[in-house]
């Protein structure tokens, strides 16, 4: 239904409605942050090379979004953006570029997930390991 009025409202037109949509996710993710965060998985990624790897702990409100595959999806690939980019913090890496989609950050993408899922999302902790 928000993808329908942010069309209406853009009338018609596919980028403005996504520019909508996108102002949007800011908002709902604000309304969301004082909610208790139950849940979560921990995302791990290993570069083939085996010399780099990361960790992520990505936590949500309940076990029914923690266990959904987009959801366990989004962990992993913050875990590979965390063992290209070796971060220092998950603030650092809440303001970086995605490796997949330099357009977005990953607060951004976790915004998104906020919105997709209803429920608030955060990026809780992050390790980098390197051989080198």
């Amino acid at each position: 239904m928000e993808c329908k009025k942010a069309l209406v409202e853009a009338a018609g037109d596919m980028q403005k409605a996504l520019a909508i949509l996108g102002e949007r996710s800011v908002v709902i993710a604000a309304k969301k942050q004082d909610r208790a965060l139950g849940a979560g998985t921990v995302g791990a990624y290993v570069h083939n090379t085996a010399q780099v790897g990361s960790l992520v702990l990505l936590l949500c409100e309940t076990d029914f979004v923690s266990k959904n595959e987009e959801f366990v999806t989004l962990a992993r690939d913050i875990a590979m953006h965390a063992s290209a980019m070796r971060p220092e913090s998950v603030e650092t890496v809440l303001t970086q570029p995605f490796i997949k989609d330099a357009e977005r950050t990953i607060a951004q993408l976790i915004q998104a997930a906020t919105q997709k899922f209803g429920e608030r999302i955060e990026l809780s902790e992050l390790s980098v390991f390197s051989v080198k």
